[in-house]
């Protein structure tokens, strides 16, 4: 059984940083993890991804502002978002997957970041 908790969310003024933190249980062979958002009306996005071997990639919105990170003896994924926006605004959610896998399957409850 794998869980998936997010923490670090919360309301900050534009231009301030945040981090996210995915804290993972169960399953921690989990090679591939992610993070995604939705805003209200919507759809999910895929914000940042990251694989077994550390490569990461952004959506075009976020790159350069925020990183990703695992720390495999802590099993977290972390967010670190900078120079944050209006519209970042959205639930983000950590996602999991066996890289060989397609799509993510395992997922957190989310955590809301607003910003204003």
């Amino acid at each position: 059984h794998v869980q998936l908790v997010e923490s670090g969310g919360g309301s900050v003024q534009a231009g301030n940083p945040l981090q996210l933190t995915c804290s993972v249980s169960g399953n921690t062979r989990l090679g591939c993890m992610g993070w995604f958002r939705q805003a209200p009306g919507k759809e999910r996005e895929g914000v940042a991804h990251i694989d077994n071997y550390g490569r990461t990639t952004f959506a075009i919105s976020v790159k350069g502002r925020f990183t990703i990170s695992k720390d495999n003896t802590k099993n977290t994924l972390d967010q670190q978002m900078n120079s944050l926006k209006p519209e970042d605004s959205a639930m983000y959610y950590c996602a999991a997957r066996l890289c060989w896998v397609a799509g993510y399957n395992y997922w957190g409850q989310g955590t809301q970041v607003t910003v204003s």
